[in-house]
Parts: structure tokens; C-alpha cells; sequence
């Protein structure tokens, strides 16, 4: 587009002065008394954002828990915002829901306009939907998720009227779409769900990180605590909530009859099973932690919850030199000039 075109040059005047918008954040941020507000939420509505490393079970954890609080007489929805789509699937049995990244499309196409109907679904007295994501190689799951939200506020997001609206998230995934709730205060609280392996303590100590980080700018998001998914008593994903100061809500057991019911789309939190009492009370420590914050870990100090053997701490680390990276083939050559092998 030309400059002399009259929109063009319109644009131009109206871009922010970004050298005081930096200065301004850079003086917000330097401030010491941003605080995590510690009492009661002033919305009636809690809206949480769970995090987690993908296959870590946050999924498993999501759907027992909404059910659970339903079971209470709880008003939830339940947010998928994975582009596996796979939030939903234990709630409705296996059954793939219809995510409103596909149905915003197809409709699209059609020139129709988007209902509450065509992407929000509801069993056991949990309402819920998938914003889903493209598909590999062909977009970029984070604008996906910005897409989704945006859509979700046409359709009145801000008016609907729950106790609880919670929201599904990868952690181990960095652009920013993926931190929307940290970075725009959509959420007043964060649950981190992981296991007594690295990965999912790495995953879980990147999201404190970012909550930390944000609150220096000035958001208010917390982390409420730490679910422990496939717990095996070895005790490092109590070490790591102990050492970044954050509650343990509930610690799932690995046990061989949770397994079996969640790999055949059996909801398990409810009060008519074995495991109620344990959701019951994760629904009662999800509703009641306040936001706190983290003190996140460095690489050294997450992998001393680890004995070395597990993690390389006892591998000494050997420097390559210029011939290891020449080969035999291939020797340094006396003069900078371009030398071309005969032919």
C-alpha cells in the first residue's frame, strides 16, 4: 500500500508512541507492591486455567472434577483449549464434540452465523466445548486459540452465568496464544497438574515462571496449587510444590482401576464410585485456594528433586574441539582466500 494513499497515511499517524508505552510498562513493572489479591474472589464466577505437560492427564483430572462440582450443584463449563481436542472426551464417553474452530469455518463458508448450539455440549450438568486448533503443519495453534476466545465473546462469553469456568491448557507449548489467561488476567487463579517425572515438573515450573513474570507487569494471576496425577509415592512432585511454595490440592493415585476406567471413557468423580471422596475434596481445594505466588526454580534446583542418576547431574560435560567437528576428511586450510578442488 502506498503512503500517498489517504487510509495509509492515516495509519501511520495513529501508531503509539511505543518508547512511552515501553517506559511506562518498564516503571509498572519495577514496582514492589504488586500483589496476588488473598481473599475472597470479588466475581462470583471463578475462572481457572489449568496447565500441564500434554499426556500428563490434566484431561482425566478436568473431566472428573467438573463432573464432580456439578454433582454439587455447581454451574460449570469446561474450556478445552488443546488442539488435540481432547477436553471433552471422557466427559461424553469418547465421543468427539464439534470444536469451534471447525464449526466457525464450516459456517463461514456457508454464510451463517455461529450459535451456542452448534458448539457447546452438555452432560451430567457440565456444560462444555472445544476451541480446538488447526492441523499440523497448517497454522499456528496459539492464534487458534485467540480466534476461539474472541469468537466465545460474540456469543455473550462475558453474560453467561457459571460458578466455575475452567479452562484446559497446554504448558509445555510457549507461543503466546497458549497464555492468554496469564497475560491478560483471564483467569484469577492457575491449577498446575503434574507427575513425579522431570518433564512435568519442568512444564509445571516454566508456568510458574510465566505467572511470575506477568505479575512484574503488572497482572494479578496466582497459582492456587499443585494436582498430582499418577502419584507413585516417590515424592518429587511434593518436593517441587514444597520448593516453589505452592499447596498440593489432591494427589491421584497410580492405581490399575483408575487407569482402566479412563482408557474406557468412565467418569469416576462422582459420589456413587470409589473415588468420590477424593474429588469431592479436590472440588472443595480447587474452590477455596486463593492465588499465591511462586517462587519458580532454576534448571540446577529442578533437577536437584531428582537423584543425578536419573537426570545426568553426575555427567561431566566434555568440550568438542575444531578437529572434532572437521573430521578426518578435512584439514584448516592456511589462507582466508576461497580455494576450489581441482576438478
Amino acid at each position: 500500500m502506498s503512503l500517498d494513499d489517504p487510509k495509509a497515511a492515516r495509519d501511520v499517524q495513529e501508531v503509539p508512541d511505543l518508547k512511552g508505552y515501553d517506559a511506562n510498562l518498564r516503571a509498572e513493572a519495577a514496582q514492589p507492591t504488586l500483589e496476588v489479591p488473598q481473599g475472597e474472589p470479588t466475581s462470583k464466577c471463578q475462572i481457572i486455567a489449568i496447565y500441564g505437560k500434554g499426556g500428563i492427564g490434566k484431561s482425566f483430572t478436568l473431566a472428573n472434577l467438573s463432573h464432580m462440582m456439578a454433582e454439587q450443584g455447581k454451574r460449570v463449563l469446561l474450556i478445552g483449549c488443546d488442539p488435540k481436542s481432547d477436553t471433552t472426551s471422557l466427559l461424553f464417553g469418547g465421543k468427539a464434540c464439534p470444536t469451534i474452530i471447525e464449526t466457525s469455518t464450516a459456517k463461514k463458508l456457508a454464510g451463517e452465523e455461529v450459535r451456542i448450539g452448534d458448539v457447546c455440549f452438555k452432560r451430567g450438568g457440565v456444560f462444555a466445548m472445544e476451541l480446538g486448533g488447526p492441523e499440523v503443519g497448517r497454522g499456528c495453534g496459539g492464534r487458534g486459540i485467540i480466534h476461539g476466545f474472541e469468537l466465545l465473546e460474540k456469543l455473550g462469553f462475558h453474560d453467561w452465568d457459571f460458578d466455575y469456568v475452567l479452562l484446559d491448557f497446554l504448558g509445555d507449548v510457549v507461543c503466546g496464544g497458549f497464555g492468554l489467561p496469564i497475560a491478560r488476567d483471564m483467569a484469577q487463579k492457575v491449577i498446575l497438574v503434574g507427575s513425579n517425572d522431570l518433564q512435568s515438573l519442568y512444564v509445571a515450573n516454566n508456568v510458574c515462571s510465566a505467572v511470575e513474570y506477568f505479575r512484574r507487569m503488572g497482572g494479578n494471576v496466582g497459582i492456587a496449587g499443585l494436582v498430582i496425577n499418577k502419584d507413585d509415592g516417590s515424592g518429587e512432585a511434593q518436593a517441587f510444590a514444597k520448593a516453589v511454595d505452592i499447596p498440593v490440592l489432591a494427589a491421584i493415585p497410580a492405581d490399575d482401576d483408575l487407569r482402566k476406567k479412563s482408557a474406557n471413557y468412565q467418569i469416576v468423580g462422582t459420589s456413587a464410585g470409589r473415588w468420590g471422596d477424593l474429588f469431592a475434596g479436590l472440588s472443595e481445594a480447587v474452590a477455596g485456594a486463593p492465588p499465591v505466588h511462586p517462587s519458580p526454580l532454576d534448571q540446577d534446583g529442578l533437577l536437584a528433586l531428582f537423584d543425578s542418576k536419573d537426570t545426568g547431574g553426575d555427567v561431566v560435560l566434555e568440550p568438542a574441539t575444531d578437529a572434532d567437528m572437521r573430521g578426518t576428511k578435512s584439514a584448516p586450510k592456511a589462507s582466508l582466500e576461497v580455494i576450489y578442488d581441482e576438478v
